[in-house]
């Protein structure tokens, strides 16, 4: 890692978002990743992605090996400052529906009359099938 960990504000590095300057947060430090936007296996889009946020996740999800992490202490160029990070958002889950009685006394029916049906057809194509 660099010798100099200097300690980067969290709107500092979501200035550097484009092709031609391009900084990422992973786990906690500070990546310019410009230099390695054009030989990077899933192309630049990709790193773009993760700019604007901490892309930890994002680097973890993909399963990079133990060369692309050593790969990374070259683009190294300081901390990031936990506390300028925004809070991370809580999951809201969508509204559920409504516990309608009159609603589940129907699926509860589909549910029912629909495998009843098919046997039926599949009976009667089998009989009609037979006759021929």
């Amino acid at each position: 890692m660099g010798s100099d960990s200097k300690l980067h504000t969290f709107e500092e590095v979501a200035k550097h978002n484009k092709i031609e300057d391009c900084w990422l947060i992973i786990s906690g430090k500070v990546y310019d990743v410009t230099p390695f936007m054009a030989d990077h296996p899933g192309g630049g889009e990709v790193l773009l992605s993760a700019t604007g946020k901490d892309g930890t996740n994002d680097f973890e999800d993909i399963g990079h090996s133990e060369d692309a992490r050593d790969m990374m202490e070259k683009y190294y160029i300081g901390e990031i400052d936990e506390e300028t990070v925004p809070q991370k958002r809580t999951y809201i889950p969508p509204h559920q529906m409504s516990n309608d009685p009159a609603s589940e006394f129907f699926i509860k029916l589909l549910q029912f009359l629909v495998p009843l049906l098919l046997l039926g057809l599949a009976i009667s194509l089998r009989n009609y099938t037979k006759k021929e």
